[in-house]
C-alpha cells in the first residue's frame, strides 16, 4: 500500500481513555486509513515518531475565535498548542446572523468591531470561513445575546412574544444550516433579563435539531447552586444536552464550593446529558463588568477604549493615579477589558479532574494583552496537571480534549485515532512539552509540539506553521440526545461509541 503520509513507531494515545500502545498510522487524503506494523506500506512522506506521543488534534470546545477564523485563518495561538478544531459562538455571542450598524453591545465587542458583524445568516458565516480556509476547523454555535441584537432595540428587559417568535425563526434556520447548538451568557447585563420562558422557547428548537445548549451561568459567584439548576431545567424542558462553561466558584467567598458544584452536576449528568467545560488556570478574563469590581481580588486592565494609556496596569494601581474608588475608575475606563484572579488552584484542579469535565481555553484573541489561556491551555493540562502534577493521567487529559469533547458536540470521525476517522493529529514530544505563555508575556510558542496535522494536511512543524491550511466549518451531522452518557467515573472513560 502507497499513501500520503505514514507515521512510524508512534505511541498513540487514541482519545478514548484506554492505554497507549505502540503502532504505524497511514493517512490517504483527509483519512486515516490503516493502523498497525504497517511494514508493507510506503507513503510520499514518512516521518519516525519513535519517542514521541500521537493524539489526536484538540478539539478547544470553548473559544470566541468566531471573526479571527476568518480575519486571521492562520490561526497560530491554537495551531501552535496542538488544537485543530474550534468551538465558536460561546457565552451567546456568536458572529451570525447578525448584522450591526452602531456600536457593538458588549460583551460582543470581544469579536471584534461592528465591520466585523457582516454574516447575517449562519450559511453566510459557513460560506465565508470556507472561503478564508482556515488552519483549524470550525464548529460553531448560536448566541443568545446575539439572537436578541439582531430583534430588540434594548436589553434591560424579557424579550416579547414576538421576539422570542423572531429569535427562534433565525435559531432554526441557523441549526438547520449547520450550526451545532445554541449558546447563553446570562450572567451579562445584556442577556440578563431573560427570563426562565424566553429561554426555554430557543433551547426548545435547540433539543427538536438534535444540538447542544452551551451556557455561561447567570451566576457563577453565590448564587452558583441556583443558576446551575435552572441550566439544567432550562436543557431537561428542551430536551437538548447541557454544557456548563467554564465551571467555576468564583470570587473569595465562594471558594472551597466546587465539592458542592460537582455533585450537583453529577446528580443532574444521571438523568441528563450534562457536561461541563473549564480553563486550568485560576484567572478569568472577559470585558470589564462593573459586578465583578471589588478589592477582595486583583484586577488587571488589559485594554480601554476611552483610555488606552492606563492598560496593562492593575485597577487599584490606575485608582490611586486617579484618586477615584475602584468602581468610579472601573466606570470611567469602560469600556474595556480585564483578567480577574478570582478562583482558588483547590477549585479548579477539581473541575479539572472531573470526568464530566472538558478542557476549553476561553481564550480572547482581540486583547491586545491576552490571558495566557489563549496560548497555553492544552499543553498546560498536559505538561503541568498531568505529567508533573499527576492531577489526571495522560490519557484522561487527552480524552477531555479529544473524544468527549467530540461526542458533546456531534462532530463524527474527529477526536480519535482509528481507521475511518478524520486525519487530525497532534505529535508531542512530552518530555519538552511546555506552556511558555504568563500572564506577563501571554503571547508565546509553546515547547514540545512536534507536528499537527489537519485533515490529513501537515500544518504546524517544529514550531513553524507550514503555511498549508486546510481547516474548514464542520456543520452538524450527528443528532445529539439529552440521555445521559454512560459514564465510568472509575476509568474516567466516556462510553459513546464511535461510527
Amino acid at each position: 500500500m502507497h499513501v500520503d503520509l505514514l507515521i512510524r513507531h508512534a505511541t498513540i494515545i487514541d482519545g478514548r481513555g484506554g492505554d497507549a500502545f505502540t503502532a504505524d498510522v497511514a493517512i490517504q487524503g483527509e483519512r486515516i486509513v490503516a493502523i498497525g506494523t504497517l511494514i508493507d506500506t510506503s507513503a510520499n512522506d514518512i516521518i519516525d515518531a519513535k519517542g514521541l506521543t500521537l493524539t489526536p488534534g484538540f478539539i478547544d470546545v470553548h473559544t470566541h475565535d468566531d471573526t479571527n477564523v476568518i480575519r486571521t485563518p492562520e490561526m497560530l495561538p491554537k495551531l501552535s498548542q496542538g488544537v485543530t478544531t474550534v468551538v465558536v459562538g460561546n457565552c451567546g455571542i456568536s458572529a451570525s446572523p447578525v448584522t450591526l450598524t452602531g456600536d457593538v453591545p458588549d460583551p460582543m465587542n470581544l469579536l471584534g468591531r461592528a465591520e466585523d458583524f457582516r454574516y447575517p445568516t449562519f450559511a453566510a458565516y459557513a460560506q465565508a470561513v470556507d472561503a478564508s480556509t482556515p488552519s483549524v476547523n470550525v464548529a460553531a454555535l448560536i448566541g443568545h445575546t446575539s439572537l436578541r441584537s439582531q430583534v430588540m432595540e434594548r436589553f434591560d428587559r424579557p424579550a416579547s412574544d414576538d421576539e422570542v417568535a423572531a429569535m427562534r425563526e433565525q435559531l432554526e434556520t441557523a441549526l438547520a444550516e449547520g450550526a451545532v447548538g445554541m449558546s447563553s451568557g446570562l450572567a451579562y447585563r445584556n442577556a440578563s433579563c431573560a427570563p426562565t420562558e424566553e429561554m426555554n422557547a430557543l433551547v426548545e428548537a435547540v433539543g427538536r435539531a438534535g444540538g447542544v445548549y452551551t451556557t455561561h451561568l447567570r451566576d457563577e459567584f453565590a448564587g452558583l447552586p441556583e443558576a446551575m439548576d435552572e441550566a439544567v431545567a432550562t436543557a431537561r424542558h428542551g430536551q437538548a444536552p447541557l454544557v456548563i462553561s467554564h465551571l467555576k466558584c468564583a470570587g473569595a467567598g465562594n471558594w472551597g464550593n466546587a465539592p458542592k458544584a460537582l455533585s450537583k452536576l453529577d446528580d443532574a449528568a444521571r438523568t441528563h446529558g450534562v457536561h461541563c467545560d473549564c480553563y486550568p488556570y485560576t484567572a478569568g478574563s472577559s470585558t470589564l463588568d462593573l459586578g465583578q469590581v471589588t478589592d477582595e481580588i486583583d484586577i488587571f486592565i488589559t485594554w480601554s477604549d476611552p483610555h488606552p494609556e492606563m492598560a496593562r496596569q492593575p485597577l487599584g494601581d490606575i485608582a490611586k493615579q486617579w484618586g477615584l474608588s475602584l468602581m468610579e475608575t472601573a466606570e470611567r475606563l469602560q469600556p474595556a477589558g480585564a483578567v480577574y484572579h478570582n478562583m482558588s488552584e483547590a477549585d479548579m484542579q477539581q473541575v479539572l479532574s472531573h470526568p464530566l469535565s472538558m478542557v476549553g481555553s476561553d481564550g480572547l484573541p482581540n486583547d491586545p494583552h491576552p490571558h495566557p489561556r489563549l496560548w497555553g491551555t492544552f499543553p498546560r493540562v498536559l505538561a503541568h496537571y498531568s505529567r508533573d502534577l499527576k492531577l489526571l493521567s495522560l490519557t484522561e487529559a487527552v480524552r477531555k480534549m479529544t473524544a468527549l469533547s467530540a461526542t458533546n458536540f456531534g462532530l463524527t470521525d474527529r477526536g480519535i485515532i482509528r481507521t475511518g476517522a478524520f486525519a487530525d493529529l497532534v505529535l508531542l514530544n512530552l518530555e519538552a512539552l511546555e506552556d511558555t505563555a504568563t500572564y506577563s508575556t501571554p503571547m508565546s510558542l509553546a515547547k514540545g509540539i512536534e507536528l499537527v496535522i489537519v485533515n490529513g494536511c501537515i500544518s504546524y512543524r517544529h514550531g513553524q506553521a507550514s503555511g498549508k491550511r486546510a481547516g474548514r466549518l464542520l456543520r452538524r451531522n450527528a443528532r445529539l440526545s439529552p440521555a445521559p452518557a454512560s459514564t465510568d467515573i472509575h476509568h474516567g472513560r466516556d462510553s459513546a461509541t464511535f461510527h
